[in-house]
């Protein structure tokens, strides 16, 4: 039986840890919270160890066939390189800000495929138009993606099923889009937009930088934006102007703190979930070919009170474990640093993951729309 290591078991690592022993491999679980462990003890072997400690990674991952990356995304880079460096296949969905493509050569003389940003958005949302761009020329593609708890709570309206620090730097990174085959770089949060959507409502629409590794493609018209109930956004611009996100530390007393660390850990509780709270996973993909020929992906997924999985942890770590699996099974062979849009490309590959996550009732609706 092959084996598989989960690095950081909170909301998508459980689902991840779960999904592996589903699909019969051997799972072993590591992290440093005792009580996030205790959640998947029934699935995996469990190690408390800290993983920002490079040596503890590579002895835990020695014997182990792949290695699924799950950590807070100001940890993953490095956490990936060294799990590269002891040259062990790994999915990673940590969304770290460095360029992963500078660990490709790393990668290639290891013999490792490491496929990255394997997510939901970035991750399937990349792996759909890999798959049409491969097939037909594409003229322009938008992503619009959101998870929200089902009940909106004051102020915010908002649950983070990651950590708030990496919330916030999605706040605060500068979006990158193409407009007429042209990169433009605009700020975060920006081109906002209020839009309905069936079953939920009206939701705002604003630019983040999620486009990352598909920015490289040929592809004339690019965006993704994020989703949120209305107000949000409002709210986070008064906390940025006022500088609670400040990456600079300052005094206070007789101590040095950074404002976004101070942030990130009160709004910690403020937008922790449940764990079995009601929430929702909102995503649409409309992409237009060269043709005028226009292919439209919906993706409406709420949690599941069977497995008391979140929707983003379904949306996102189904995506991982459909990818792991992929490797683990050899179906895709790509040594180096593998955005999923590559994994998409392979038709086989891209209808196994669909039908997968079909089978996990995590469901697109298809539409399109003729030639013109």
């Amino acid at each position: 039986m092959k084996k598989v290591a989960v690095l950081g078991v909170g909301l998508v690592g459980k689902a991840i840890a779960l999904d592996m022993k589903r699909r019969c491999y051997d799972v072993v679980a590591i992290d440093k919270d005792k009580s996030a462990l205790t959640g998947v003890a029934d699935c995996a072997a469990t190690i408390e160890a800290d993983l920002s400690n490079a040596e503890i990674v590579r002895n835990n991952i020695a014997d182990v066939d792949l290695v699924i990356l799950a950590v807070p995304g100001f940890m993953g880079y490095e956490t990936l390189k060294t799990i590269i460096q002891a040259g062990k296949n790994v999915v990673d969905i940590s969304f770290f800000k460095e360029d992963c493509r500078l660990l490709n050569g790393l990668a290639k003389q290891k013999g490792v495929i490491a496929v990255t940003d394997c997510g939901v958005a970035p991750g399937m949302s990349n792996i759909i138009l890999g798959y049409h761009n491969a097939k037909a020329e594409i003229e322009s593609f938008e992503c619009l993606v959101g998870g929200l708890p089902t009940t909106r709570y004051w102020p915010f309206q908002y649950k983070a099923p990651f950590s708030p620090i990496d919330v916030i730097e999605e706040y605060l990174r500068p979006a990158r889009y193409i407009k007429d085959g042209k990169l433009i770089e605009a700020p975060a949060m920006s081109d906002a937009e209020f839009i309905d959507f069936d079953k939920i409502g009206t939701l705002e629409a604003f630019l983040t930088d999620g486009l990352r590794s598909l920015l490289a493609m040929k592809i004339p018209n690019m965006r993704e934006r994020t989703l949120r109930y209305p107000g949000h956004i409002g709210l986070i611009k008064i906390f940025k102007t006022l500088g609670f996100f400040g990456e600079n530390a300052i005094t206070i007393g007789n101590k040095k703190v950074r404002p976004i660390d101070v942030t990130s850990r009160l709004l910690l509780n403020d937008w922790k979930s449940s764990p079995s709270e009601d929430e929702f996973t909102v995503m649409r993909i409309v992409i237009v070919e060269r043709t005028g020929r226009e292919i439209i992906y919906n993706l409406f997924d709420r949690y599941d009170s069977e497995t008391g999985l979140s929707s983003m942890a379904r949306t996102t770590g189904f995506v991982a474990t459909a990818v792991a699996n992929l490797i683990l099974s050899g179906k895709f062979k790509s040594a180096g640093i593998s955005p999923p849009e590559k994994v998409g490309a392979y038709q086989d590959c891209f209808k196994i993951i669909m039908n997968d996550l079909k089978e996990r009732g995590v469901i697109y609706q298809v539409s399109e729309t003729p030639h013109k």
